[in-house]
């Protein structure tokens, strides 16, 4: 069995207002081949999300260049629940694609982290429900009638679906509607999904996002034909790493989750993972296709 990827790059986001290291801040992982073709593992903990970019621009750059293939796992979403793009009246025949361009167009997000994450939830809410709903969460003193510091209620009938399909079936992962305080991912997408769209948009068709552009099934050389980069979501407590004397646990999740997906390729089992889960309904699979996406390995 061939390898799919020669190198394997983590990152740990974070949504910070300001320049932030050590806990809690950006970790990129990349595990990649030394000039004796051994696994080697460097890791970067850039102060912010522009510093992170930067980075991650001239990793994926030089690995292109010494014509390697990278698999990137990002630790938010990469889509909202089901039915965002449509109750936004978004253009665009590819829903996850239009929610992208819509927070491309809204984040504004600083050199030094300023940025305004709060700001974009509040006006998706307004656009939405026009009260503080599905957003919730921020600091008392960034509250605004249409974004309050508590959730207001229970996702009911009628309203967009408080969870994924693939958080479901992540145990324990965190809604993507909650802004604020501990594994608030939704700030977290918020912030990121511009990113990502940034430097897939500055590599075209050799990076592809899956499953949106790669399909829901396992992958093979044949499917990779051309690409350089492959960005899948990831979810580090998927695994448990143990962190060295010393080292932060995030530093510890980035490497722990590049080597699980490099000992799989080394089986040959790593394309497997990209096929669609057992037992998902026929509106799951579009659903994660298309708008939601889905968590590797979930």
């Amino acid at each position: 069995m061939s390898r799919l990827f020669s190198a394997y790059v983590i990152v740990d986001w974070s949504a910070a207002a300001k320049p932030t290291t050590g806990a809690d801040s950006i970790w990129i992982g990349v595990l990649k081949r030394d000039v004796r073709f051994r696994l080697t593992f460097e890791s970067y903990n850039p102060a912010t999300r522009t510093e992170a970019e930067t980075r991650l621009a001239a990793v994926l750059d030089d690995l292109k260049k010494r014509g390697e293939r990278a698999l990137v796992g990002f630790d938010f979403p990469l889509g909202f629940p089901r039915g965002l793009a449509q109750a936004l009246a978004l253009p665009g025949e590819t829903p996850w694609r239009a929610v992208w361009d819509q927070l491309a167009k809204m984040v504004k997000d600083k050199p030094d982290n300023t940025n305004n994450r709060f700001g974009v939830g509040s006006e998706i809410n307004r656009r939405l429900t026009g009260g503080p709903f599905p957003f919730w969460g921020c600091p008392p003193k960034d509250a605004l009638t249409t974004l309050q510091p508590k959730r207001p209620r229970e996702h009911g009938e009628g309203d967009l679906p408080e969870f994924r399909h693939a958080d479901e079936a992540a145990k324990g992962a965190h809604s993507i509607w909650k802004l604020y305080y501990n594994g608030s991912v939704g700030g977290q997408a918020i912030m990121g999904i511009p990113a990502v769209r940034r430097l897939k948009d500055a590599r075209g068709e050799t990076l592809r996002v899956w499953p949106f552009e790669t399909g829901f099934k396992a992958l093979t050389e044949a499917d990779l034909e051309g690409v350089a980069t492959v960005v899948a979501e990831v979810y580090p407590s998927l695994i448990k790493a143990a962190p060295a004397a010393g080292e932060v646990k995030d530093l510890a999740q980035v490497r722990g989750l590049a080597e699980h997906f490099a000992k799989l390729d080394e089986a040959g089992k790593l394309g497997a993972i990209f096929a669609a889960p057992k037992g998902l309904s026929d509106e799951a699979l579009t659903a994660a296709q298309t708008e939601e996406g889905w968590i590797l390995g979930a």
